[in-house]
């Protein structure tokens, strides 16, 4: 099985009575939906290339009109569909910034060597994003994601190397 194909928006609803539909968009990237823009349908099980013909802001949501869907009757059938891209279309992120599914499954290891464990999620809380870990015995570490405690992620060697802070594996 290969990576998992990233969700970057859902149809939520249609616009209009040409096809348009509006898309609560996954992103912190608007461009991500630009005209002539590839992307991936899915509706249950069924996945299908669509392209993205226009596309304009409206409040938080973005107006879509997809190549091929042009009256209101073929929109309503999109509705509730998620919009994906494969993992290597994703955007690049500035330095020292990772995505969630290129962290899970890295080894995680102390800056001493030892061995605590496999990223299996990431938490995302208001402060700071939490590493889940699962240990010997599918016991669970939770490791805050801060730059005093993540030392090193090596993306290749699918490794992470973490200082832990006083007590957190009492």
């Amino acid at each position: 099985m290969g990576p998992e194909r990233i969700g970057v928006g859902k149809i939520v609803a249609t616009h209009g009575v040409r096809g348009e539909v509006k898309v609560e968009p996954w992103t912190d990237f608007p461009g991500r939906f630009r005209s002539g823009t590839r992307l991936l349908l899915q509706q249950g099980e069924e996945v299908r290339p669509v392209t993205v013909a226009s596309a304009r802001s409206h409040g938080r949501y973005l107006i879509l009109k997809l190549a091929g869907i042009d009256e209101v009757g073929q929109a309503v059938a999109l509705r509730g569909a998620l919009l994906q891209v494969e993992p290597w279309e994703v955007e690049p992120l500035p330095a020292g910034h990772y995505y969630i599914f290129q962290l899970v499954g890295s080894r995680v290891y102390t800056s001493g060597g030892d061995f605590l464990g496999t990223l299996t999620g990431v938490l995302t809380t208001g402060a700071n994003d939490v590493y889940v870990v699962e240990g010997a015995g599918k016991k669970e570490i939770l490791i805050p994601a801060l730059k005093e405690v993540v030392q090193k992620i090596d993306l290749a060697r699918r490794e992470i190397s973490v200082v832990l802070p006083p007590g957190l594996l009492d």
